[in-house]
């Protein structure tokens, strides 16, 4: 894990202590809530429904235990005994009083964490694979590229003030766990004739005019990524719109100009780029992938696993994914217990998380995207009594990309921008299908829920999609089926007319009993539908 220099302490300490003074003079009333809103937004802090919400910075999604912990903390002291993660790899706490929010930030600088750039048109939290140094598939590590990027990106002058906040992905394998091509910039790192580099794809995003971006350029050198993001980010600064914030991302430039034009400009202003040299000397990321080197595997482990106890057996084939090191395993951590709130973590169980991370991880967590965790080093010998463990905790569901591995955002519950509730459905459509056997015979069947168009919960990329909106005062749930945030991108098509909640409990119900009745031989969902089309699941919907 990357570790703090002076300089990286030093900016998080000063940033901690400039807002204690901008919230004391808010309380105070010597600014108004006009004033102080920019400021606050910069330091992650929204006022939504009920309270202020505080959004946390996960890096790439990389924790330590001491970290973990540190989160743990807060939502004991400081909220409701709660913390949810969320599709950026960050942690929100929802119930975050004014007065206590420097003191928030204060302890997170004690463990290296901030909420700088966590809002605001800015580049937000770097967000990249969270099986990243540990998948067999990957041609390196993107970690140190995240890293790179979070640094170049952290009050970076030019792009403090975008037309819109502008996300980044990067992955390095050819399975995408990142939803990376639906991001404003994605980056895949290859490898050609022996040398790494980058597929770089531009012009992403969900929201209110979902997109899959394009392919802008096959390879970028390693040592000259960061000059060719400059090129794409001061080209959007340059032409993306201000006078609309609907048709702000650079997904809209990208699309009004056409994609080979934005390539001919990105291409010309990276040739300015390349004269100026930007790009941070060589010496940078060598200074930085040392801190993601391997840890102390123990060789000559076995590999066999007791399946005795079938509970256990039931949990490691969901949850357990294949690691690169003989004898270890990457262990998944589902925060979607039936009838629970998807993402959502007690203070209880992310201190159990930390002591996993610490006591059988080398200190190590993940964030997915997707509201899960992950130990990314765990022995295969330790992985019976991390399940015992996780059991106890109510955290050993075996239901990973599984229709009840549910992704919804918070929801009417608690965002001030949203038009119905995401909460209460998530938990009805988990307890519909809570049977782990009818769960398993759907297969893979990723269910996505957003609560208004910005899409929070990536409903655009869910093979099954819900978005709701409000119908002359009543929450209403629209249907979409055939998305994907994998390597193999695309949007969902909305079926028709929309729902009530139970009325969409019910239709996505129909939706999987044709898929099992019309599915052929090792067809996944999304392959069903593909080849099926949309016709015949709007007939069994709507009759």
């Amino acid at each position: 894990m990357y570790r703090y220099d002076s300089y990286d302490q030093s900016i998080v300490d000063t940033r901690v202590e400039e807002f204690r003074d901008q919230t004391q003079r808010r309380l105070a009333g010597q600014l108004t809530e006009d004033q102080f809103k920019p400021l606050r937004l910069m330091n992650g802090l929204y006022l939504q429904l009920h309270a202020y919400m505080l959004r946390v910075a996960i890096p790439y999604g990389t924790l330590s235990g001491k970290q973990m912990r540190k989160l743990g903390e807060i939502a004991a002291k400081y909220d409701k005994g709660y913390g949810h993660f969320t599709t950026r790899q960050n942690l929100q706490y929802n119930w975050i009083k004014l007065a206590d929010a420097p003191e928030i930030l204060a302890e997170l600088a004690t463990v290296e964490m901030h909420a700088i750039q966590t809002s605001g048109n800015c580049i937000r939290n770097i967000s990249s694979d969270q099986y990243a140094g540990v998948a067999a598939d990957e041609v390196a590590d993107p970690r140190p590229w995240a890293e790179l990027l979070r640094q170049w990106s952290t009050f970076h002058p030019e792009f403090t003030y975008l037309p819109r906040k502008f996300k980044i992905a990067v992955i390095a394998s050819e399975e995408d766990r990142s939803a990376m091509k639906l991001h404003d910039i994605g980056l895949k790192l290859v490898k050609r004739d022996g040398q790494i580099g980058a597929e770089v794809y531009a012009g992403g995003g969900m929201g209110r005019t979902p997109m899959v971006a394009p392919q802008i350029s096959d390879f970028v050198p390693e040592d000259e990524i960061i000059s060719y993001l400059e090129a794409c980010l001061r080209v959007y600064n340059r032409y993306g719109r201000r006078d609309n914030k609907y048709k702000a991302r650079i997904k809209i430039l990208v699309h009004e100009l056409g994609v080979d034009e934005y390539k001919r400009q990105v291409e010309e202003e990276f040739a300015h780029m390349r004269i100026l040299g930007l790009n941070p000397p060589t010496e940078e990321l060598n200074r930085i992938r040392p801190f993601f080197a391997n840890p102390a595997y123990e060789q000559g482990l076995s590999d066999d696993l007791d399946r005795s106890d079938p509970a256990f057996a039931l949990w490691a084939d969901r949850q357990v994914a294949a690691h690169k090191q003989p004898g270890y395993a990457i262990v998944n951590i589902s925060l979607k217990p039936r009838g629970g709130i998807p993402g959502d973590a007690s203070a209880e169980q992310i201190e159990l998380a930390a002591e996993l991370a610490e006591n059988y991880s080398f200190d190590e967590l993940r964030v997915t995207h997707a509201q899960n965790l992950v130990l990314p080093h765990v022995k295969k010998a330790d992985l019976y009594t991390i399940w015992q463990k996780l059991d106890a905790a109510g955290l050993a569901e075996a239901n990973l990309d599984l229709i009840t591995d549910i992704i919804a955002c918070p929801g009417l519950d608690y965002c001030s921008l949203a038009n119905a509730r995401s909460i209460p459905l998530a938990q009805k459509l988990s307890e519909r299908f809570a049977s782990i056997e009818q769960q398993k015979d759907l297969g893979e069947l990723k269910v996505k829920i957003s609560g208004c168009i910005n899409a929070c919960g990536h409903h655009h990329a869910g093979h099954i999609g819900v978005l709701g909106v409000d119908r002359k005062g009543v929450e209403n749930f629209q249907l979409s089926l055939g998305g994907s945030g994998a390597e193999d991108a695309a949007v969902g098509q909305i079926t028709g007319p929309g729902f009530s909640e139970d009325g969409v409990v019910d239709a996505i119900e129909k939706v999987t009993d044709l898929y099992l009745a019309q599915r052929e031989e090792g067809e996944r969902f999304l392959d069903t539908y593909r080849r099926l089309g949309m016709k015949p699941f709007k007939e069994a919907i709507y009759g």
